[in-house]
């Protein structure tokens, strides 16, 4: 059983000498898959004293913002959801200030600062704005880690210069720490922070080290007695175990899994009938099978044995049954449906009557434009659900491409994609995903890739269906730097087949260039161009001589600098 992620967390706020406490202080510690998949969450707000609502800002940005970022997707980045989620907790409060009766004197109005620590695997994320504060306690020093948005016109005047609920768009600061164990970190409001320093929170904590809201309380009480007339709130996390970097949450998941035994077709299995073997590779087994409570057919995948003793391995298999279990989508992998406990570490998927791209083409060769338009929809439909969701496929092939006898197409195989709430704090594989022929260059050159390297497989893809080539050959595979990968060429589709339309080969040369940066941005404006004639291809000129025939252009060059030495000499 692998470690987790363990903190210790204290918190305490008072009034003070106020009637009416406008800080609001909360956290969450969860248990299990959530704290791998999303981690723990400190919050605290601060209203503005000028305002008699703000209070009831601060108890809506902090309860709203854990609330609501735990409704996010799994699959997002904790800075894609806690900026999702702050933006509209902003927007939220700016719409009722400006409907209320201080539309017009917005120092009234539902304004307050913010300040979040979200600790995930071996990284903690830090949102700020406003002025609370936050501080990470290392050798007895009170290292600050946000600054204060604040303009101060005198010794007595001052005010904010970002807030939940000042403008329709927030600005705030992030930033992403590694961690360590026994990392000590303190959430302050101004009531608080203005009155103690580190010595004090040092003697404090190591005096109550295993009560933290004891601590935060002692710390507040000092800061009244040493003269805070403001209201006060503090927290205080400490990091006591952090997660191995090389291990994931599916890995830590399938470490609690039981390895399938052999199966044949009669094999009673985990609520399953074996009916017979669909396919065997070096990655996985998969077999037909029928669900003993419904009847109904579904594919059973298991791991081949060659990488059962392969943490890493178990938990890129686990990931497609991961990402197939969060899509009801018409053109992705869809899981089984799940009736009783599963007791064994496999896949089980619905089953899909049809053939792969690859042999479909085998009987379709050079497909007309229009059945490929149709196919390459269909294809960037599903990879446009899975971008929604921060994920990007990764393995985008003819053989992971489905097609039933209705031509509806379905991508399959989520083994080695990418999560973007799976991958944070995780050290990278070095490892090269992908068909050597439809992965994007940027896979060779050790980058993560994003959804423009998906967009590029799916261009080489359609290159393919065209012509029955790919538009760099095995060439890309063989590069591993920048260097020389420019001097790569895309050869046109109409050197392989003449009636591919000018506009089209176009829009492939710019779907797989080399640079993802030259690429189109969207899948949207991809398929728009392969359906649509772009204008500014229709009045772009023939590939310069360079690409259409490099030896006749070198050739030329060599000649005109021969004359020019002979002209020199003479």
């Amino acid at each position: 059983m692998t470690q987790p992620l363990r903190i210790r967390i204290g918190q305490y706020t008072h009034s003070g000498h106020k009637s009416v406490n406008q800080d609001f202080v909360g956290a969450r510690l969860p248990t299990g898959a959530t704290l791998g998949h999303k981690g723990a969450v400190l919050a605290i707000a601060d209203g503005i004293s000028s305002s008699d609502v703000s209070q009831i800002a601060s108890e809506t940005a902090v309860s709203g913002f854990i609330e609501d970022y735990y409704c996010t997707p799994e699959a997002w980045s904790v800075k894609q959801s806690a900026e999702r989620v702050l933006q509209a907790l902003n927007a939220w409060l700016f719409a009722q200030t400006r409907n209320s009766p201080y539309r017009f004197e917005r120092d009234r109005g539902y304004i307050c600062t913010f300040s979040t620590l979200i600790f995930k695997a071996r990284h903690a994320h830090l949102l700020h704005a406003g002025d609370t504060r936050i501080y990470r306690l290392a050798n007895q020093q009170l290292e600050p880690l946000t600054e204060d948005h604040r303009h101060c016109v005198d010794a007595d005047t001052h005010y904010l210069t970002s807030a939940l609920g000042v403008h329709p768009h927030l600005r705030f600061d992030y930033h992403q720490l590694d961690l360590e164990p026994g990392d000590t970190f303190i959430l302050a409001s101004d009531g608080a922070y203005e009155f103690f320093d580190a010595s004090d929170i040092t003697q404090v904590i190591d005096a109550q080290r295993d009560d933290l809201n004891g601590a935060a309380r002692t710390l507040v009480e000092q800061a009244l007695a040493c003269g805070s007339r403001d209201n006060l709130s503090v927290q205080i996390a400490r990091v006591e175990a952090l997660p191995d970097p090389t291990v994931g949450e599916l890995s830590r998941q399938a470490s609690l899994l039981t390895l399938p035994p052999a199966l044949d077709a009669g094999t009673d299995f985990d609520g399953y009938r074996i009916l017979r073997s669909l396919y065997i590779s070096s990655r996985s087994h998969v077999y037909l099978a029928r669900d003993t409570l419904n009847n109904g057919p579904v594919a059973i995948k298991v791991p081949a044995m060659e990488g059962r003793d392969n943490p890493h391995y178990l938990e890129r298999f686990l990931m497609e049954d991961w990402i197939a279990r969060r899509f009801n989508h018409n053109h992705l992998l869809k899981a089984a449906r799940r009736e009783h406990e599963r007791g064994f570490l496999y896949v089980a998927t619905e089953y899909l009557e049809g053939q792969t791209l690859s042999q479909w083409l085998k009987d379709n060769p050079y497909p007309d434009l229009a059945r490929v338009r149709d196919i390459v929809q269909q294809v960037a439909s599903g990879l446009q659900a899975l971008h929604r969701q921060a994920m990007v496929h990764r393995d985008l092939r003819p053989d992971n491409l489905m097609i039933d006898a209705q031509g509806t197409v379905t991508i399959i195989d989520f083994g080695s994609a990418s999560v973007a709430g799976l991958s944070e704090g995780r050290s990278r594989d070095g490892v090269i995903y992908g068909a050597a022929l439809y992965a994007a260059p940027e896979y060779f050159l050790g980058e993560p890739g994003d959804l423009r390297s998906d967009l590029y497989s799916l261009a080489v893809i359609v290159y393919q269906m065209l012509t029955g080539k790919h538009p760099y050959g095995p060439k890309v595979a063989r590069t591993r730097t920048r260097a020389e990968q420019h001097k790569l060429r895309y050869r046109s589709a109409q050197e392989h087949r003449p009636s591919v339309p000018d506009w089209v080969d176009e829009c492939l040369r710019k779907a797989t260039q080399i640079s993802p940066h030259k690429r189109y941005t969207e899948l949207s404006e991809f398929i728009y161009d392969l359906n649509n004639p772009n204008p500014a291809f229709a009045r772009k000129s023939q590939p310069p001589l360079i690409e259409r025939n490099p030896v006749l252009f070198w050739q030329g060059v060599s000649l005109i600098l021969l004359v020019l030495l002979v002209v020199q000499f003479a």
